[in-house]
């Protein structure tokens, strides 16, 4: 049986957990403290730990050190009021599995849920090479995982944009993301992707450079990088035609979503560049 533990959990998180069929089957403890919570980490396994929402992200990560000596195999997920940028990554650091602050999206919560009961070989997926709040560089790992991981962690890092505009801001990275893990690693876990995610006054840029040997959109006709007015339908058709999955689309939601995407000569690097309104 798989087993989640939440320590102070609002009581529309432990009924959404507990009522939704992603994870049915699952048992949903509640722990009344930290001290509490590593006596039940000691005495059971637990797949997913919450910590939380009232207790500073700083200790948080503390506490996290004792629940992995005591269950090392647990995934910790990361539940506060608020959060600094410099808390968001200090969670990165610490090999957090996922950081959600308020106000909560519980159907993510809970899809977040689903995916680290699933989750085996994650520990390695992000690897922090520096950071600080407007600047960011890392080493993912090419796996759909890693992908619903870092969107999540760097959508906390935008928390001052306004909605929509993180909103579409993400999704613009998550296609160029899983193109460059699809089409330049294969989805090979041990191929690696650089990301560097870059804040100014003015605009949020994110950079992508995949391990391929790159490639040029206008040698592969079908790939969905039509001009506006283009007939995307025909290049569905190519890509079936191939044995392809429908793909390239990706490439061009995220061109009509940001204000600037740019191709390296060889193509495996990308920079999305968004201006803050």
């Amino acid at each position: 049986m798989t087993r989640l533990l939440l320590i102070d959990p609002p009581k529309e998180l432990g009924d959404a957990l507990r009522s939704s069929p992603l994870i049915e089957g699952t048992f949903v403890d509640c722990a009344t403290g930290e001290a509490d919570a590593l006596r039940r980490l000691r005495i059971r396994s637990y797949d997913v730990l919450f910590t939380s929402p009232a207790t500073p992200v700083r200790a948080d990560l503390v506490f996290l050190d004792e629940a992995r000596q005591a269950r090392p195999g647990v995934r910790p997920v990361v539940l506060t009021a608020e959060a600094a940028p410099e808390e968001v990554i200090a969670a990165l650091r610490s090999r957090v599995f996922a950081f959600f602050s308020a106000p909560w999206d519980l159907p993510e919560i809970t899809d977040m849920a689903r995916r680290a009961i699933a989750a085996t070989d994650w520990h390695e997926g992000i690897e922090v090479v520096s950071a600080k709040p407007d600047w960011i560089s890392l080493r993912v790992n090419c796996g759909l995982l890693t992908v619903e991981r870092l969107v999540r962690f760097l959508s906390e890092l935008g928390k001052d944009l306004k909605e929509e505009e993180r909103e579409e801001t993400m999704l613009a990275f998550r296609e160029i993301l899983v193109n460059a893990m699809e089409h330049g690693g294969a989805f090979n876990p041990a191929q690696v992707v650089e990301v560097s995610a870059v804040r100014t006054q003015r605009t949020v840029v994110y950079y992508v450079k995949d391990p391929g040997p790159g490639f040029d959109p206008a040698t592969i006709p079908h790939a969905a990088n039509a001009e506006p007015g283009g007939d995307l339908l025909a290049h569905a058709e190519q890509r079936a035609e191939l044995g392809l999955r429908p793909g390239g689309f990706g490439l061009l939601l995220a061109r009509k979503i940001v204000d600037e995407m740019i191709h390296s000569e060889q193509g495996n690097e990308v920079l999305l560049i968004k201006h803050i309104i």
